[in-house]
């Protein structure tokens, strides 16, 4: 891991003993991906990826007759 992804990470970490926890699973997902977008933004590919990954577990799921599930696990 980088130095600057070292600094993001603990950035991220401070902030969150600032922030209460998001309490619905949309408030979760819009946390995850404006930190996706500021890993993106500069350059911080391993962090992206972990959150790409974090997203992607976070999303409800659908069945087949299209109704909505929640991912449970």
């Amino acid at each position: 891991m980088s130095l600057l992804s070292l600094k993001f990470t603990q950035a991220l970490a401070q902030g969150r003993r600032r922030v209460p926890l998001p309490d619905t699973r949309e408030r979760l997902l819009v946390s995850l991906l404006k930190k996706r977008a500021t890993a993106h933004a500069i350059g911080a590919d391993e962090l992206e990826a972990i959150l790409r990954d974090q997203i992607r577990w976070a999303m409800p799921t659908m069945d087949a007759e299209g109704g909505r599930q929640v991912r449970q696990g």
